[in-house]
């Protein structure tokens, strides 16, 4: 493989998709080596299908808002690997989605859903409408418009969706609910993150967030350090972070900041259980403004205008909000404030300098398809249990998605481990997640 070649190639048949392009690159760079100990990957031309998507899909959405008046969005659906399964991966609503964003997140899926060990293939989708201040009237009219133009394309054995920024429970209940309508089937596997009770999993909301700590937990314990008393930075109060600041709670971690557009929250001697509870409100508001939480708790909560998490002291940074959010600089300043271990939980969370920064400074970095494969793994299980007309117990999908995160740990490790003894985690999730793709790629021929 010549990594630069394909990638000049690519680069002349996608002009200016930066972010679609980095994600190719990383990939290509980590996986080479091992790549090249396989002819029959080049004389099959994987990587030259793989970084392609199968189909995409765009196309105009038209609702009408509370005052009468007829707005226009662009729709997306990216298909790009089916190899290990059908299509798997989120809808982000959001002013800044474009196409090149969706192809790095569905390329970057690919991966993710093949560490799982599920029969999952990759695909991302979405729009650039966005939510923050619309009424749920005006977030239902929405969906509903979204879906009438999804719907021939989804399904639980072609394409299956799940939530992503902008898209929550709410939203998947209007998706579903107007997919269900239109396709006249009560098909529940065609989307996942469903309300439990008509077909969704228990377990679901907290997933990725739970999924991402159990991860830096392995990671911390590598290391001969407990998670126990750490200090934790997140991005973000969606869900992702509800469930990572809960589970590191649990397993005795302090969260002291979580941030999001407007600034940054300084949490004083942890969050509590009302202030868990109060992230879920603030998700719900679509006012998307952290320093609520400084409104709601200022005995515990000290807000900041404008500056994100990482300006504060952490044992452990986990970016949970949006791609590219962790630049080189932050990533130095929170090495001067002495982090030990970062963890990407949102997707390409941390832009290349900061992992290159945390890298140079022996920072333990867990990346993003590996850290945050706990929703797509949760995903997977609620598609089987709905296959199955099952209901497992919190309990047991806790246990599976404990017992999955491990074995994406585990061969991160085995693909990541150097000869100097040290594990390169972005190294080893890309090889683990791209050698079983590659290898079902080579046994269902060139198609």
């Amino acid at each position: 493989m010549k990594v630069n070649e394909i990638m000049a190639n690519l680069e002349a048949k996608h002009p200016g998709e930066n972010e679609y392009l980095q994600a190719v690159r990383e990939v290509l760079e980590t996986i080479e080596e091992e790549y090249n100990k396989h002819p029959e990957f080049e004389a099959a031309k994987i990587v030259e299908r793989i970084v392609e998507p199968d189909r995409i899909f765009k196309f105009r959405v038209v609702w009408v808002d509370d005052k009468g008046q007829t707005q226009v969005n662009l729709g997306y659906r990216v298909q790009f690997n089916a190899a290990l399964g059908a299509y798997k991966g989120g809808l982000r609503f959001h002013p800044k989605v474009n196409e090149s964003m969706l192809k790095f997140l569905g390329f970057e899926q690919i991966f993710k859903n093949s560490l799982t060990n599920l029969p999952l293939g990759g695909g991302k989708g979405g729009s650039d409408f966005d939510p923050v201040g619309k009424s749920d009237a005006e977030i239902m009219r929405f969906c509903q418009a979204f879906m009438y133009e999804l719907w021939r394309n989804i399904g639980a054995d072609q394409d299956s969706p799940a939530g992503d920024v902008g898209v929550g429970g709410r939203e998947i209940g209007y998706l579903y609910g107007a997919y269900k309508k239109i396709a006249r089937e009560h098909s529940t596997g065609a989307l996942t993150g469903k309300s439990y009770g008509w077909g969704g999993s228990l377990m679901r909301p907290e997933a990725t967030g739970f999924g991402a700590v159990y991860y830096v937990d392995r990671m911390v314990k590598q290391n001969g350090d407990t998670l126990k008393g750490k200090k934790i930075a997140l991005s973000g109060f969606g869900n992702v972070a509800w469930g990572a600041a809960q589970k590191a709670t649990e397993l005795g971690a302090e969260i002291v900041a979580i941030s999001g557009p407007d600034g940054v929250c300084e949490i004083s001697g942890g969050m509590n259980q009302e202030m868990f509870d109060y992230m879920l409100e603030m998700r719900a508001s679509n006012h998307n403004k952290v320093e609520e939480m400084a409104q709601k708790f200022p005995a515990k909560a000290k807000f900041t205008a404008g500056k994100k998490a990482w300006v504060v002291k952490c044992d452990i940074a986990m970016p949970c909000a949006f791609q590219n959010e962790l630049a080189e600089e932050d990533a130095k300043m929170l090495i001067a404030n002495g982090v030990k271990y970062a963890a990407e939980v949102s997707n390409m969370g941390c832009q290349p300098g900061a992992i290159a920064a945390f890298q140079a400074a022996g920072i333990p970095f867990g990346p993003g398809k590996a850290v945050n494969a706990g929703g797509v793994a949760t995903s997977g299980l609620e598609i089987c249990q709905n296959a199955g007309h099952i209901n497992w117990t919190a309990e047991e999908v806790d246990q599976k998605l404990h017992k999955i995160m491990n074995d994406i740990y585990d061969l991160c490790v085995k693909y990541g481990k150097q000869a100097d003894g040290k594990i390169n985690y972005v190294k080893g999730a890309n090889i683990a997640g791209f050698m079983r793709v590659a290898n079902a790629m080579i046994a269902q021929g060139i198609i």
